[in-house]
């Protein structure tokens, strides 16, 4: 039997969830969308997300450097109020629910999850944050499918929630030709503080 290899790196990216019932919300409003536009590859529901700092690449050996900073980031700092609101694109490729409610409080989390990184030495493209949920990318070239269909997400606004957990993700894009999963390598509890209990 032949002995599984396992891979030396991981594509890794920390990010918030939204909670299910909110998810369960906006796949609702993309019904139509979903049978209008097969030319769109849509991103599995669970796997949606909003990514706060994207490291790609790593040694699977870094990755356990991250876990206590992180950890001790999330004990310290409560929730965020956001909701899912209007639709949009990139370059006519990606179709993308925006993030309104504590836009600014999102930024601010964001900021601070990119300097634990730094701090542990790990190099990482620091882009500027554009909050948003990656719901689907064009499957053949067909931009005028993925303008259309952030057109008919552009009224949109979803309920407010409160952010729960600070997720460590892991990806297996490019380790195959199938779809793109992701998965919690950890996540931590947000501080609840006295406003009350966070949501799942």
């Amino acid at each position: 039997m032949k002995e599984q290899i396992r891979p030396s790196t991981v594509r890794v990216f920390i990010a918030l969830a939204p909670p299910d019932d909110a998810k369960e919300e906006l796949a609702r409003a993309l019904r139509p969308a979903y049978a209008a536009y097969p030319g769109l590859r849509w991103n599995r529901i669970e796997d949606w997300h909003i990514t706060l700092a994207f490291l790609g690449e790593l040694p699977v050996g870094t990755v356990p450097l991250l876990r206590p900073p992180l950890a001790q980031l999330a004990a310290t700092r409560q929730g965020l109020d956001l909701a899912l609101s209007g639709g949009g694109h990139f370059d006519e490729r990606v179709l993308w629910s925006g993030v309104g409610g504590d836009v600014e409080g999102l930024q601010v989390l964001a900021s601070e999850v990119r300097a634990v990184v730094r701090a542990c030495g790990v190099p990482f493209e620091d882009r500027p944050l554009r909050p948003h949920l990656t719901l689907a990318r064009t499957r053949r070239n067909d931009p005028a499918c993925v303008v259309e269909a952030a057109a008919g997400l552009a009224a949109f606004s979803g309920r407010r929630w409160r952010t729960a957990r600070l997720h460590l993700v892991g990806s297996n894009i490019g380790r195959g030709p199938g779809p793109i999963h992701y998965r919690d390598i950890e996540a931590w509890s947000f501080h609840h503080g006295d406003r009350g209990r966070a949501g799942t």
